[in-house]
């Protein structure tokens, strides 16, 4: 048996994937054998959080602390170098498979109680593959429990044309972003890209630029997905979010393992942005027997 448990493979057209039985990761994804996101063995654990789902929150909170219903809470922190919380509480656990064909895989997770999170939640998760599409992902929280639950997600891939970031076109479709302090908490207004050095909204190089942020006012195409495009003028891959996700972290793997580092962007579709716990930005409070679902994907030429 694997570090990661269970490999469910799934497959359609010129694509494949491959999702774990820990934390329902996407550990890999290809069009006709090249990679789209970067990938990682089997038995490794995934390195700077690659392909997974974060919930009941993406990205940080900081220092864990915040208060709902007017209750403080105190969640365990596990980014000690920064003294946070960092993306939610399923990422390491074992998911049931719930269902599997050629070019699906659904898993279902129970997340009960938790210190810092006194809450229940049935959270389900399905990767779908289309051979013209691509990879269609769908994740859903149904609170189970007696009580209102403060909610979000994100997820974790770094899409990737195979080649260092230097050398590709980025474009992301936001008109905002959020600056964040030495610890990686943002400031609670969202700043103008204009003039700036994160504006990608026309695609362009994104040479030595280094960015770790979170990104919101999207621009969407006629079916409501925001599109984030990495080109190199051969290939490209591109990760959507549906409205569902109003935020996106953009991540240039600058503080990642050598093996990886500036080799794939993070893409991270989000319902709220980093410390929304805290801030009440998009948070979701989940009413008992309420459920919240969005979806995203990523497709290659």
């Amino acid at each position: 048996m694997t570090l990661s448990g269970n490999q469910y493979e799934i497959a359609a057209g010129p694509y494949a994937a491959v999702v774990t039985e820990q934390g329902g990761a996407l550990r890999a994804l290809s069009r006709d054998g090249r990679p789209l996101i970067l990938t990682h063995g089997p038995d490794e654990m995934p390195p700077a959080a690659s392909g997974q789902l974060l919930a009941p929150w993406p990205n940080r909170i900081d220092r864990g602390r915040y208060e709902f219903g007017g209750e403080a809470y105190r969640l365990p922190v596990n980014e000690h170098e920064r003294d946070n919380a960092i993306h939610g509480l399923v990422r390491q656990e074992s998911w049931t498979v719930d269902g599997h064909e050629p070019h699906r895989v659904r898993l279902t997770y129970r997340l009960l109680g938790h210190a810092g999170y006194p809450f229940r939640l049935d959270l389900a998760l399905e990767y779908a593959l289309d051979a013209e599409r691509g990879l269609t992902v769908r994740v859903s929280a149904r609170n189970a429990g007696s009580r209102p639950a403060p909610y979000g997600h994100g997820a974790h891939p770094y899409i990737t044309l195979g080649r260092p970031l230097d050398e590709c076109d980025l474009t992301i479709p936001a008109d905002r972003y959020l600056e964040v302090d030495d610890r990686a908490i943002p400031e609670p207004a969202a700043r103008d890209v204009a003039g700036t050095p994160y504006d990608f909204r026309e695609g362009r190089p994104l040479g030595a630029t280094r960015i770790d942020n979170p990104y919101t006012g999207l621009h969407r195409d006629a079916d409501g997905r925001a599109w984030v495009r990495l080109e190199d003028g051969t290939h490209s891959v591109a990760l959507w979010a549906d409205e569902a996700h109003p935020w996106l972290e953009i991540y240039t793997a600058d503080e990642t393992p050598a093996e990886m580092r500036r080799a794939g962007v993070g893409a991270e579709p989000m319902t709220c942005p980093p410390n929304a716990f805290v801030t009440g930005t998009d948070l979701i409070t989940l009413e008992p027997g309420a459920e919240f679902s969005g979806s995203w994907g990523i497709a290659g030429s």
